[in-house]
């Protein structure tokens, strides 16, 4: 696939250093002569300019591609350029900055494809690495929703039991179901749950502690308590 990255900084360079090791094809944006350089050392087509204008998204390519990424820190550059890509039909990604976050879900969340915060991407990965391995954050899909990965362990209270028979809080379901061996699918209300056994959950924020209780049972804490 083909992407445009609006942005060279530390942000728009990684992501599109990733795209790259996948195999895609990525035209970044710079209008910071040292920063556009330093993309074009490290191997990337990069065009000079404002991402926030038609003609400098054009000479990127923006009629071509699959997807383009505003990843600036500046939100009205990120908007002006997503809504000149919504022109070309093509998949938007706005970053915002988590100060903006009340702002973007009323204002702007629906004129785009996807909204991002790499200050709360970064909290879910050290959330992550803090839980260890039996929890792990998948994303959040709205301001007060997340998909979070559990696995059953020997401690779980469901250890056993099919997916029918776990009574999930309200404002929770599972929506994803995988053997320890096997790739996640789809669950069937037959399926038991047993150790090393992963459930992909979404969740409000406030039930979650009562969902990992249920799901991955009591574990110890860095502390040697019970968490």
């Amino acid at each position: 696939m083909r992407f445009v990255i609006i942005g060279a900084g530390r942000v728009g360079l990684r992501t599109a250093r990733v795209l790259r090791e996948e195999g895609h094809e990525v035209t970044l944006v710079e209008k910071d002569r040292d920063r556009a350089e330093r993309a074009r050392d490290s191997g990337f087509e990069v065009v000079e300019g404002d991402g926030s204008r038609e003609d400098v998204l054009s000479a990127a390519g923006i009629e071509s591609a699959d997807g383009l990424g505003a990843l600036t820190s500046d939100l009205n550059v990120n908007f002006a350029a997503c809504s000149i890509a919504k022109h070309h039909r093509t998949w938007t990604v706005l970053r915002v900055d988590e100060d903006y976050r009340e702002e973007v879900y009323e204002k702007y969340a629906d004129e785009v494809d996807q909204v991002i915060y790499p200050e709360r991407l970064g909290a879910i990965g050290a959330k992550n690495a803090l839980l260890g391995g039996s929890i792990r954050a998948i994303a959040d899909i709205a301001q007060h929703l997340q998909v979070v990965l559990m696995t059953v362990t020997e401690t779980s209270p469901m250890r056993g039991y099919t997916i029918e028979e776990v009574a999930l809080p309200a404002n929770s379901r599972i929506v994803a179901f995988g053997k320890a061996d096997e790739p996640m699918g789809l669950p069937l209300s037959d399926d038991s749950l047993e150790v090393g056994d992963r459930i992909a959950v979404l969740a409000d924020f406030d039930v979650l502690e009562e969902v990992r209780q249920l799901i991955v049972g009591e574990t110890l804490a860095p502390e040697g308590g019970v968490a």
